[in-house]
């Protein structure tokens, strides 16, 4: 009998980054992308390879899409290297970094570039290189979250170095464009493509690696999110079933968001189904189950027990989040979460968790309570976005009917010639993960 040798994912992570580290720092080639899933440590990927590329006496310059994601890498750096002399680069705002950095003797920021010339790692955001001009190139770039970044905002800045290491998430959200791009689809050129859907599409030739562990997602999470948004690229979890646990102190008062919370804590996953209905898209009751679930998550003292330490820690209200399609839906569960007086938890839109990490995660699902499904609600990077925050649980807050609205609602988009067809869309998607959840179904009418 021929068995399945045991999967070893550490030694699976390390395989896949040495091989991307000698793309990128013995390599000949002008570029090399990494598609990372969810939690497989994009960061510290891209903290080693700059750690590498200095150390090998190659001037460096790090691109990042947002000024939250410089100060983290930056950090991360002086955390690795304390010795390593590193540039933030950040605009003229009147509070242009996070202060923690003033603490950090070894970093130099400044608005200016000429200020940062000579040191062997400067990082800043893709908007603020775009106004850089420089005599010589960098011989090496890193482009995190490349995935966000917009082909147009990649073109303001390839004058910039000479050779990139480009690494992103491919199942997230996709660039934000506020202008209408119709003209340009399907063209090789497309401004509002992200940055590496252009570069593949001009330069195929480009080493591609992924990144095949997920260490944030647990066991329960992983197969779910991996075949409903990476089936090309599928990855696994960095730990075993048993690895995790999150339990309560407080037995269940028998209530819809106790049992769901169970549900969650023995399966990982929990669905909280309301009657079907049509509401607004703040619905008020949808909103007040899910800052219930979040006021008995606290109330019932949940600790988590993980890989990372023996004794379990505390489920605290800056270890949970709330995930939303809309920014009106995020400001109505804070109100509701203020009434009942729960503070600290982290409340957004898909796009403002997206690279966060949580304990335990409450999700209002994009579809609920809709009479129609619009593609921005269809979107397959928002539903993998709320769906793979989280490293004990996630618990969908959902009306029923929304699989019959996926069946009444087929795709009416009109095709483009040239278009990459992006697989799966969105109601193979919210059908997997439907189906999934429906095993972990409570029905509540509040």
């Amino acid at each position: 009998m021929i068995t399945e040798a045991a999967f070893d994912p550490g030694a699976a992570a390390a395989r896949a980054t040495e091989a991307i580290l000698r793309d990128t720092v013995q390599g000949s080639h002008r570029g090399v992308v990494v598609d990372s899933p969810p939690g497989a440590g994009k960061s510290t990927l891209v903290v080693r390879a700059a750690l590498e590329l200095a150390d090998a006496g190659r001037p460096l310059m790090v691109v990042a899409q947002t000024n939250a994601q410089v100060d983290d890498l930056v950090s991360r750096l002086a955390e690795k290297s304390p010795g390593l002399p590193v540039g933030r680069l950040h605009s003229s705002d009147a509070d242009p970094y996070d202060k923690a950095l003033d603490a950090l003797p070894q970093v130099r920021k400044s608005a200016k570039a000429a200020d940062l010339a000579g040191l062997p790692v400067v990082v800043s955001t893709a908007a603020k290189w775009a106004h850089v001009k420089v005599d010589e190139p960098w011989r090496h770039a890193i482009v995190d979250e490349a995935y966000q970044m917009r082909s147009d905002a990649l073109l303001a800045v390839a004058g910039l170095f000479e050779r990139a290491l480009f690494v992103g998430d491919p199942g997230q959200l996709d660039p934000f464009a506020l202008v209408g791009s119709e003209q340009w689809a399907g063209l090789s050129y497309d401004p509002s493509a992200s940055a590496v859907t252009t570069l593949l599409a001009h330069n195929p030739e480009l080493p591609q690696h992924r990144l095949p562990v997920s260490w944030r997602l647990p066991a329960s999470a992983a197969p779910l999110v991996s075949d409903a948004f990476y089936p090309f690229t599928p990855f696994r979890s960095g730990t075993d079933h048993d690895d995790r646990r999150l339990s309560f102190a407080v037995p269940s008062d028998g209530s819809g968001p106790d049992r769901v919370i169970d549900e969650a804590a023995l399966s990982g996953w929990g669905l909280l189904e309301l009657p079907t209905r049509h509401t607004p898209r703040t619905d008020p009751e949808a909103v007040r189950a899910v800052a219930t679930v979040v006021r008995r998550l606290l109330d019932r003292g949940g600790a988590a027990a993980s890989e990372r330490s023996a004794a379990a820690a505390p489920l605290t209200a800056d270890r949970i989040a709330v995930g939303t399609a809309h920014r009106d839906q995020a400001a109505a569960v804070r109100a509701a979460l203020a009434e009942l007086g729960v503070a600290d938890v982290a409340v957004d839109t898909a796009n403002r968790l997206q690279g966060r990490e949580f304990d335990v995660t409450v999700v209002l699902h994009p579809l609920s309570g809709r009479p129609d499904a619009t593609a921005f609600h269809l979107e397959t990077g928002r539903l993998c976005v709320l769906a793979s925050r989280h490293r004990h649980a996630c618990i969908v807050v959902c009306r029923a009917g929304v699989s019959d609205l996926l069946d009444d609602y087929p795709s009416t988009e009109p095709v483009q010639l040239g278009t990459l067809v992006k697989f799966p869309d969105g109601w193979e998607a919210n059908h997997a993960v439907l189906a999934r959840l429906a095993e972990h179904r409570v029905t509540w009418r509040p």
